[in-house]
């Protein structure tokens, strides 16, 4: 599933095509994707004008002049593909803008969403009223995150994972984020020191920050709306790599299956 830097870097791509531009058209091609189309999405957003493009957790937000703002969640196979030369048979929103781009969000899986909500009410959005902060916002720091694991017995990446202690983070950058930080995910978090806390804060930001810049990873059908696939993948450390070599130390890289997911991590490195 496409997580933070994913998300990211394709509300980046868009801006330059959608940002102050009209939208002259916007078809819905079937009438749900994991849940249904607003029944108004289109006439809402006909003849609107684009005021601003941003991210918030996994989500894109794409706000208009007429006080909405639409958000879109790209599942686990969703892109938005820019001025596609033909229709293919899952781009299941198209948006048309005056001058003469074109956007196709295609989702194959359909586990994606679109909703269309009041942008005064963005706050109160199901999927938001409970978020943490943002990782690579101010009001994360290592005061904040030493509170919200403060007496929790919990593993450090399970709690990381929980998107009410903080907003975006996904299976991936935990993991990668824990071996730059040398933090065992299985270490209780309430258990971990004030300055073992502020190496983790950091090393959050440094992945995800260099995820951004190398355009996320490519798992299955992500690719950025320009087409390209992001290649951040070439950097991970620990994450898909079981038994390869720390990059750290040498040690064999080790896997063991949770709830679903895989943790990599380094039992040398990480403590």
């Amino acid at each position: 599933m496409p997580e933070l830097p994913e998300v990211e870097t394709t509300v980046r791509g868009l801006r330059p095509v959608l940002a102050g531009e009209r939208l002259a058209r916007v078809i819905t091609r079937r009438p749900d994707l994991r849940r249904p189309f607003p029944v108004d999405l289109a006439q809402r957003l006909t003849g609107a004008r684009v005021t601003g493009l941003d991210r918030r957790a996994k989500y894109g937000l794409i706000a208009t002049d007429r006080g909405d703002t639409m958000i879109f969640h790209l599942g686990m196979s969703g892109r938005w593909r820019v001025d596609p030369l033909t229709e293919l048979a899952h781009d299941h929103l198209l948006i048309e803008t005056d001058a003469g781009r074109r956007l196709a969000l295609n989702d194959p899986r359909r586990f994606g969403s679109v909703d269309l909500v009041p942008t005064a009410a963005l706050d109160q959005y199901p999927a938001f009223a409970a978020l943490g902060p943002e990782p690579l916002g101010p009001d994360f720091d290592v005061d904040y995150l030493a509170r919200a694991l403060e007496d929790r017995i919990s593993p450090i990446k399970a709690l990381l994972l929980d998107q009410r202690i903080v907003a975006g983070l996904g299976n991936i950058y935990v993991c990668e984020a824990l071996h730059l930080a040398g933090i065992a995910p299985s270490r209780a978090g309430g258990r971990i020191a004030t300055a073992r806390l502020t190496t983790l804060v950091e090393a959050i930001r440094d992945v995800l920050r260099a995820a951004i810049e190398a355009g996320g990873s490519s798992l299955r059908d992500y690719a950025r709306p320009d087409g390209e696939l992001g290649y951040f993948s070439k950097q991970w450390r620990v994450y898909g790599l079981e038994g390869a070599d720390c990059p750290q130390c040498g040690t064999t890289v080790r896997r063991r299956a949770e709830g679903g997911r895989s943790t990599f991590w380094c039992s040398s490195c990480q403590r």
